[in-house]
């Protein structure tokens, strides 16, 4: 008997998350990378040789394989939605990075053309899967904290250049890559949606045309408020990407979490550096390993099109507020 392989294909490798996404799914048992698309064949190409798999530069001719049931969209922000349409419309199962896209009316058609074609389509915010989080989550919901009342989030990193601080591609900077994350993971803790948000958005680390930093207040519908500081402050030598920090607070207890805080420092002076090697879980790991999960026994995403949607409507009432000076109202 043949062994059964899930057949996936990448489209795009526009974003660093893909050749992380590549090298797991590479390493998963019976999952096989059938083929990779890129508009920039150069990319594609190498990613193909590392990778393995047939190569594409048109994502319409890998869609009509019949050996692939699922594809991960990692191209820029503002293609995620005709790659995922046509994604659905060819039946296949989708994976898509964040921000799902960069427009509500593109989220919703997304949304709605898989519902339609009955696949899958599952939204890429990997610390869901982090163990501290997961930890935070369960002390949450046990009700060890009391009432929820307060949420300080912080999400700072490095500025990755490129497509991400050209507005066309990426439809905003620091707060559009950042905000998605944070303001998921609330969601996920407070079981309730943000009503209002206000805003202040610039550009202050480099010479750009998109932001490099902001400070969102955001009200939710059960009355918790939160803030949320996401920025590209990092500079290049720092030892770690950035950070994802969250502080709850509640009427019986405050709790402060850093999502990625599984590190050591180490210093070494035969080599006169210093090192941040990271020893925790792979967010990412649980991600694929979720979605490939989805994909095979018919169950709904952990993190779906609508929880995607929900963080893009926050991101983008953030920069209306930013632009306005004034409060907006969501619900």
């Amino acid at each position: 008997m043949t062994e059964y392989h899930l057949g996936v294909g990448i489209l795009s490798f526009a974003h660093m998350h893909a050749y992380t996404y590549a090298d797991i799914l590479r390493r998963m048992p019976s999952v096989r990378i059938q083929a990779v698309a890129d508009f920039d064949e150069e990319r594609g190409r190498a990613a193909q040789a590392r990778f393995g798999g047939a190569f594409y530069q048109d994502y319409q001719a890998l869609l009509t394989r019949d050996d692939i049931e699922a594809v991960i969209v990692c191209s820029e922000n503002s293609r995620h939605a005709e790659m995922v349409i046509a994604a659905a419309q060819a039946h296949k199962h989708v994976l898509c990075e964040k921000p799902m896209a960069t427009r509500v009316e593109d989220a919703q058609r997304m949304i709605e053309t898989c519902r339609q074609h009955g696949v899958k389509l599952q939204i890429a915010f990997p610390v869901r899967y982090c163990s501290p989080l997961r930890r935070l989550k369960q002390t949450v919901d046990a009700g060890r904290l009391g009432r929820i009342v307060a949420i300080r989030g912080t999400n700072h990193g490095q500025n990755p250049g490129g497509w991400f601080v050209e507005r066309q591609w990426s439809g905003g900077g620091a707060v559009m890559d950042h905000t998605v994350h944070v303001v998921d993971i609330m969601r996920w803790l407070t079981h309730s949606e943000v009503r209002e948000v206000y805003a202040e958005i610039d550009t202050r680390f480099y010479d750009i045309e998109t932001d490099d930093c902001g400070l969102l207040m955001l009200e939710f519908d059960n009355g918790v408020f939160a803030s949320h500081d996401p920025s590209w402050s990092r500079p290049q030598t720092y030892p770690t990407w950035g950070d994802v920090t969250l502080e709850v607070v509640g009427t019986e207890g405050i709790t402060r979490v850093d999502a990625l805080a599984q590190h050591l420092n180490v210093y070494q002076d035969q080599e006169g550096r210093y090192q941040h090697v990271f020893f925790g879980d792979s967010m990412d790991a649980g991600l694929l390993t979720d979605f490939v999960a989805c994909v095979r026994t018919d169950k709904e995403p952990f993190i779906s099109g609508e929880d995607g949607l929900r963080a893009l409507e926050v991101t983008l009432a953030a920069y209306e507020s930013a632009q306005s000076g004034r409060p907006v109202r969501l619900r």
